[in-house]
């Protein structure tokens, strides 16, 4: 399963990463750029896109994967 995306908060802009990397995919200047990068990164690699906020929390989560089957409940 491919690794999710976070877009967080730099003190040059905003960053688009990997889950468990060290360095950043991208560094744009505004949080709306990093979104859609990261946007067209998820859609292509079918994996989910957690979008932090400027205090770091997590403050959108979307899947791009396919989903689950649906579960009783």
């Amino acid at each position: 399963m491919a690794k999710n995306l976070h877009v967080v908060p730099r003190s040059t802009g905003w960053a688009v990463k990997t889950a468990g990397a060290s360095r950043a995919a991208t560094v744009v200047s505004t949080q709306a750029q990093a979104i859609e990068v990261a946007r067209q990164m998820a859609t292509s690699r079918g994996t989910e896109l957690l979008i932090h906020g400027r205090n770091g929390q997590i403050r959108e989560k979307n899947s791009y994967g396919p989903d689950p089957e649906a579960s009783k409940g």
